[in-house]
Protein backbone atom coordinates (compact mmCIF):
# COMPACT_ATOMS: atom_id res chain seq x y z
CA UNK A 1 0.00 0.00 0.00
CA UNK A 2 2.84 2.40 1.16
CA UNK A 3 4.78 1.85 -2.36
CA UNK A 4 1.55 2.14 -4.20
CA UNK A 5 0.68 5.68 -2.72
CA UNK A 6 4.60 6.16 -3.39
CA UNK A 7 4.49 5.66 -6.87
CA UNK A 8 1.11 8.18 -7.17
CA UNK A 9 2.49 10.59 -5.95
CA UNK A 10 5.73 10.33 -8.26
CA UNK A 11 3.30 9.96 -11.33
CA UNK A 12 1.91 13.28 -9.76
CA UNK A 13 4.78 14.93 -9.69
CA UNK A 14 5.88 14.50 -12.80
CA UNK A 15 2.78 14.41 -14.80
CA UNK A 16 2.48 18.70 -12.64
CA UNK A 17 6.19 19.49 -12.77
CA UNK A 18 7.64 20.54 -16.50
CA UNK A 19 11.10 20.74 -15.20
CA UNK A 20 10.96 16.78 -13.95
CA UNK A 21 13.31 14.79 -15.95
CA UNK A 22 12.60 11.34 -14.11
CA UNK A 23 10.77 9.71 -11.55
CA UNK A 24 14.16 8.33 -10.05
CA UNK A 25 15.07 12.56 -9.55
CA UNK A 26 11.92 12.81 -8.33
CA UNK A 27 11.77 9.99 -6.04
CA UNK A 28 14.91 11.44 -4.52
CA UNK A 29 15.24 15.18 -4.41
CA UNK A 30 11.33 16.63 -4.20
CA UNK A 31 10.85 17.59 -0.93
CA UNK A 32 7.28 17.17 -1.31
CA UNK A 33 6.79 13.73 -2.06
CA UNK A 34 9.80 13.16 0.88
CA UNK A 35 7.10 14.98 3.07
CA UNK A 36 4.31 12.85 1.95
CA UNK A 37 5.73 9.65 2.38
CA UNK A 38 6.90 10.38 6.20
CA UNK A 39 3.19 12.36 6.50
CA UNK A 40 1.79 8.30 5.90
CA UNK A 41 4.14 7.40 8.18
CA UNK A 42 3.14 9.44 10.90
CA UNK A 43 -0.51 9.05 10.13
CA UNK A 44 -0.25 5.09 10.45
CA UNK A 45 1.35 5.94 14.26
CA UNK A 46 -1.68 8.31 14.74
CA UNK A 47 -4.37 5.59 13.99
CA UNK A 48 -2.20 3.10 16.37
CA UNK A 49 -2.73 5.57 18.81
CA UNK A 50 0.89 6.16 19.40
CA UNK A 51 0.30 10.41 18.52
CA UNK A 52 3.29 11.54 20.36
CA UNK A 53 5.81 9.27 18.28
CA UNK A 54 3.44 10.44 14.93
CA UNK A 55 3.94 14.13 16.10
CA UNK A 56 7.83 13.35 16.36
CA UNK A 57 7.99 11.92 12.90
CA UNK A 58 5.61 14.81 11.35
CA UNK A 59 8.44 17.51 13.18
CA UNK A 60 11.04 15.59 11.66
CA UNK A 61 9.74 15.79 8.34
CA UNK A 62 8.71 19.02 8.77
CA UNK A 63 12.28 20.14 9.56
CA UNK A 64 13.93 17.84 6.55
CA UNK A 65 11.20 19.45 3.90
CA UNK A 66 9.69 22.70 5.24
CA UNK A 67 6.44 21.32 4.89
CA UNK A 68 4.36 20.99 7.91
CA UNK A 69 1.45 18.59 8.11
CA UNK A 70 -0.19 17.20 10.72
CA UNK A 71 -0.19 13.16 10.96
CA UNK A 72 -4.11 13.61 11.38
CA UNK A 73 -4.77 15.13 7.89
CA UNK A 74 -6.06 13.06 5.30
CA UNK A 75 -4.30 12.94 2.46
CA UNK A 76 -5.33 10.83 -0.79
CA UNK A 77 -2.41 9.49 -3.03
CA UNK A 78 -1.59 11.69 -6.01
CA UNK A 79 -1.21 14.78 -4.32
CA UNK A 80 1.56 17.34 -5.54
CA UNK A 81 3.37 19.75 -3.10
CA UNK A 82 5.09 21.92 -5.96
CA UNK A 83 8.27 23.15 -3.85
CA UNK A 84 6.65 22.93 -0.94
CA UNK A 85 8.57 25.65 1.42
CA UNK A 86 6.04 26.76 4.31
CA UNK A 87 3.02 24.64 3.61
CA UNK A 88 0.50 23.75 6.42
CA UNK A 89 -2.31 21.90 6.69
CA UNK A 90 -4.01 21.20 9.75
CA UNK A 91 -5.05 18.41 11.86
CA UNK A 92 -8.86 18.01 10.16
CA UNK A 93 -7.38 19.07 6.54
CA UNK A 94 -8.89 16.58 3.48
CA UNK A 95 -7.02 16.54 0.53
CA UNK A 96 -8.31 15.05 -2.40
CA UNK A 97 -6.33 13.10 -5.12
CA UNK A 98 -4.73 15.01 -8.25
CA UNK A 99 -4.85 18.31 -6.19
CA UNK A 100 -1.62 20.21 -6.87
CA UNK A 101 -0.59 22.54 -3.04
CA UNK A 102 2.27 25.29 -4.01
CA UNK A 103 4.47 26.91 -1.71
CA UNK A 104 3.23 28.93 1.44
CA UNK A 105 0.03 27.61 1.27
CA UNK A 106 -2.39 26.92 4.06
CA UNK A 107 -5.19 25.01 5.27
CA UNK A 108 -5.91 25.85 8.34
CA UNK A 109 -8.13 26.63 10.85
CA UNK A 110 -10.00 29.96 12.13
CA UNK A 111 -9.50 30.17 16.12
CA UNK A 112 -9.46 27.81 18.54
CA UNK A 113 -12.51 25.88 17.31
CA UNK A 114 -13.16 21.68 18.14
CA UNK A 115 -13.88 18.67 15.93
CA UNK A 116 -13.55 19.77 11.96
CA UNK A 117 -12.46 23.06 11.77
CA UNK A 118 -9.92 22.87 8.49
CA UNK A 119 -10.80 22.42 4.63
CA UNK A 120 -12.04 19.50 3.03
CA UNK A 121 -10.27 20.68 -0.69
CA UNK A 122 -11.46 17.46 -3.62
CA UNK A 123 -9.99 16.09 -6.42
CA UNK A 124 -7.61 17.95 -9.04
CA UNK A 125 -7.55 21.12 -7.63
CA UNK A 126 -5.06 24.05 -7.23
CA UNK A 127 -4.20 25.79 -4.72
CA UNK A 128 -1.32 28.62 -5.66
CA UNK A 129 1.43 29.77 -3.74
CA UNK A 130 0.65 32.28 -0.58
CA UNK A 131 -3.62 31.16 -0.83
CA UNK A 132 -4.78 30.32 2.86
CA UNK A 133 -8.19 28.61 3.25
CA UNK A 134 -9.31 28.47 6.43
CA UNK A 135 -12.24 26.93 8.73
CA UNK A 136 -14.66 24.02 8.13
CA UNK A 137 -14.93 24.78 4.04
CA UNK A 138 -15.15 22.55 0.91
CA UNK A 139 -13.23 23.60 -2.06
CA UNK A 140 -15.19 21.60 -4.77
CA UNK A 141 -13.60 18.91 -7.11
CA UNK A 142 -11.30 21.38 -9.88
CA UNK A 143 -11.50 24.44 -8.49
CA UNK A 144 -8.83 27.42 -8.59
CA UNK A 145 -7.35 28.78 -5.46
CA UNK A 146 -5.01 32.19 -6.90
CA UNK A 147 -2.11 33.45 -5.10
CA UNK A 148 -2.12 35.19 -2.18
CA UNK A 149 -6.26 34.49 -1.99
CA UNK A 150 -8.05 34.41 2.22
CA UNK A 151 -10.52 31.34 1.15
CA UNK A 152 -13.23 31.88 4.08
CA UNK A 153 -16.37 30.62 2.08
CA UNK A 154 -17.05 27.59 0.07
CA UNK A 155 -16.00 27.05 -3.14
CA UNK A 156 -18.22 25.40 -6.32
CA UNK A 157 -16.43 23.09 -8.19
CA UNK A 158 -14.63 24.01 -10.91
CA UNK A 159 -14.81 27.73 -9.72
CA UNK A 160 -11.35 30.13 -9.70
CA UNK A 161 -11.26 32.47 -6.91
CA UNK A 162 -8.83 34.84 -6.04
CA UNK A 163 -8.67 38.35 -3.98
CA UNK A 164 -8.85 38.91 0.13
CA UNK A 165 -11.42 37.40 1.06
CA UNK A 166 -11.73 35.03 -1.86
CA UNK A 167 -14.66 35.88 -4.50
CA UNK A 168 -15.47 33.97 -7.36
CA UNK A 169 -14.05 35.15 -11.09
CA UNK A 170 -14.46 31.98 -13.22
CA UNK A 171 -16.92 28.69 -13.35
CA UNK A 172 -15.69 26.35 -15.44
CA UNK A 173 -13.17 28.43 -17.25
CA UNK A 174 -15.57 31.03 -17.87
CA UNK A 175 -16.48 34.24 -16.63
CA UNK A 176 -18.68 34.38 -13.87
CA UNK A 177 -22.18 35.40 -15.68
CA UNK A 178 -23.46 38.94 -14.26
CA UNK A 179 -26.68 37.36 -12.39
CA UNK A 180 -23.81 35.24 -10.20
CA UNK A 181 -21.53 38.24 -9.86
CA UNK A 182 -20.13 39.10 -5.94
CA UNK A 183 -19.24 42.52 -4.88
CA UNK A 184 -15.56 42.68 -5.97
CA UNK A 185 -15.28 46.23 -4.47
CA UNK A 186 -12.50 47.00 -2.20
CA UNK A 187 -13.47 48.96 0.93
CA UNK A 188 -10.08 50.56 1.50
CA UNK A 189 -10.39 52.04 -2.57
CA UNK A 190 -13.94 53.37 -1.75
CA UNK A 191 -12.98 55.48 1.36
CA UNK A 192 -9.99 56.77 -0.74
CA UNK A 193 -12.74 57.64 -3.36
CA UNK A 194 -14.83 59.61 -0.91
CA UNK A 195 -11.89 61.29 0.55
CA UNK A 196 -10.42 62.66 -3.03
CA UNK A 197 -13.91 63.80 -3.59
CA UNK A 198 -14.02 66.24 -0.32
CA UNK A 199 -11.35 67.04 -0.70
CA UNK A 200 -12.38 68.18 -4.40
CA UNK A 201 -15.19 69.63 -2.85
CA UNK A 202 -13.36 71.87 -0.28
CA UNK A 203 -10.88 73.17 -2.68
CA UNK A 204 -14.00 74.47 -4.94
CA UNK A 205 -15.33 76.44 -1.61
CA UNK A 206 -12.03 77.83 -0.92
CA UNK A 207 -11.57 78.59 -4.36
CA UNK A 208 -14.78 80.38 -4.00
CA UNK A 209 -14.06 82.00 -0.45
CA UNK A 210 -10.79 83.58 -1.61
CA UNK A 211 -12.35 84.86 -5.14
CA UNK A 212 -15.26 86.58 -2.88
CA UNK A 213 -12.46 87.96 -0.59
CA UNK A 214 -10.16 89.46 -3.58
CA UNK A 215 -13.72 91.20 -5.05
CA UNK A 216 -14.24 92.52 -1.48
CA UNK A 217 -10.55 93.90 -0.97
CA UNK A 218 -10.94 95.57 -4.55
CA UNK A 219 -14.31 96.95 -3.94
CA UNK A 220 -12.74 98.86 -0.53
CA UNK A 221 -9.64 99.70 -2.29
CA UNK A 222 -11.92 101.97 -4.38
CA UNK A 223 -14.18 103.62 -1.90
CA UNK A 224 -10.70 104.77 -0.34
Amino acid sequence: MFFKRLRKDIAAAKANDPAARSKFEIWLTYAGVHALSWHRFANRLYKMHLKLLARMASQWARFRTGIEIHPAAKIAAGVFIDHGAGVVIGETAEVGEGTVLYQGCTLGGTGKETGKRHPTVGKNCVISAGAKVLGNITVGDYAKVGAGAVVLRDVPPRATVVGVPAHIVKIDGSPLPADLSQDKSDPVLKELCALRERTFMLEEKLDGLLNELAKVKEENNEDI
